[in-house]
């Protein structure tokens, strides 16, 4: 089949079937390009999930991009980010033409109350598997605790966390080769 296709389809199918945001969609991106097609690696998906997350824009379609282009250059970039794009765009098209009629209906507000804590463990479980694919231990592990609480608590911009984290990795490198 057409790898174009092929990527947009999935692309398409991750894009339609996950609520949350990027961070939601990992688990079913990870089925699709990992076991399904495999696409990528576990430790590629681990490193593009970090490049993607330190790019500016939206998670999703980062990610998206960056597998579409190793399957194939930019055109492979561009079916996948269309893929990704497309269901939200046509959602979010659907819900604005219509919204004025349901805004008050107290059905869809209770069924949003429902979704929202859904969409919290949909967001925490890929944390928690990067968490254990990056590798934490007893001298790592708290990193992203401080820079969690560093974001959370004082208000640190999560610009300079990823600075500060990409110089710190860059100088743990260094000394790590010299000794």
């Amino acid at each position: 089949m057409n790898i174009y296709w092929e990527s947009f389809k999935t692309f398409f199918k991750i894009g339609m079937f996950t609520l949350g945001g990027g961070y939601a969609m990992i688990p079913l991106i990870e089925e699709e390009v990992i076991n399904k097609h495999k696409w990528v690696s576990k430790d590629e998906m681990l490193d593009l999930i970090a490049i993607a997350q330190s790019c500016p824009g939206v998670f999703a379609i980062n990610i998206s991009v960056f597998i579409g282009y190793k399957l194939r250059k930019v055109r492979g970039a561009t079916a996948a980010a269309l893929g990704t794009a497309l269901p939200s765009f046509l959602i979010i098209l659907a819900i604005a033409m219509f919204f004025h009629q349901f805004e008050d209906n107290k059905v869809i507000a209770a069924m949003f109350r429902g979704i929202r804590p859904a969409v919290v463990a949909l967001i925490a479980v890929p944390t928690f598997n990067l968490a254990r694919r990056a590798r934490l231990n007893k001298y790592t592990l708290w990193i992203p605790i401080v820079s969690a609480l560093a974001i959370w608590w004082i208000g640190v911009s999560p610009i300079w966390i990823i600075i500060i984290a990409g110089i710190g990795g860059f100088l743990w490198g260094k000394l790590n080769v010299k000794s």
